[in-house]
């Protein structure tokens, strides 16, 4: 059965991104510092992602607005308005947790989820996903969206399987006990 993977950075305090959902601040303590790539090994068994329209919208506009850095990858954007979807990337308007349980029981890879703190939210509070794949940035940011939020006191056992720690930042890897 596919894995649904979390992989996503946050800063020491927690947010993923800044109070205006800006994430410049994204990167280690310096360029003079080593830096391991840790998205390309992540990426090489994953073939579909998920993610919320304020994630999308902010990859095209910001990110990534002349390339669609996902092309390799079925895409899923979660949205309540009309998009017109094209052969990688799907708008859809479906309950998150009925599309995963669909997806896992079809052939292919792991499922990422990028983003946003909604929809990784929803996925924490319905306990959907398999591995939780978290790089702390060296940054407080004292205030933004945070990673965890609203899940109503949801307690969630993880076992610590992997960690890694370079150019300030520290990548973590949980899996569901």
């Amino acid at each position: 059965m596919r894995k649904v993977n979390l992989f996503i950075a946050m800063s020491l305090d927690g947010y993923i991104a800044d109070s205006e959902g800006g994430v410049d601040w994204l990167g280690g303590q310096g360029e003079e510092s080593e830096d391991v790539d840790v998205y390309s090994a992540f990426i090489k068994d994953i073939d579909t992602v998920l993610m919320g329209w304020k994630t999308y919208h902010q990859i095209v506009t910001e990110l990534s607005p002349e390339e669609w850095i996902y092309h390799n990858l079925k895409t899923y954007v979660f949205t309540h308005k009309e998009h017109k979807s094209t052969k990688n990337v799907q708008f859809i308007d479906r309950d998150p947790a009925d599309l995963i349980t669909s997806l896992r029981e079809k052939d292919g890879r792991d499922i990422w989820i990028c983003g946003g703190a909604n929809l990784i939210q929803q996925m924490v509070k319905e306990d959907l996903i398999d591995c939780y794949y978290i790089t702390i940035i060296p940054t407080i940011l004292g205030s933004g969206i945070r990673l965890f939020d609203n899940l109503a006191g949801r307690e969630l056992k993880l076992k610590l399987i992997k960690t890694q720690t370079y150019n300030g930042m520290t990548d973590l890897v949980y899996v569901r006990r």
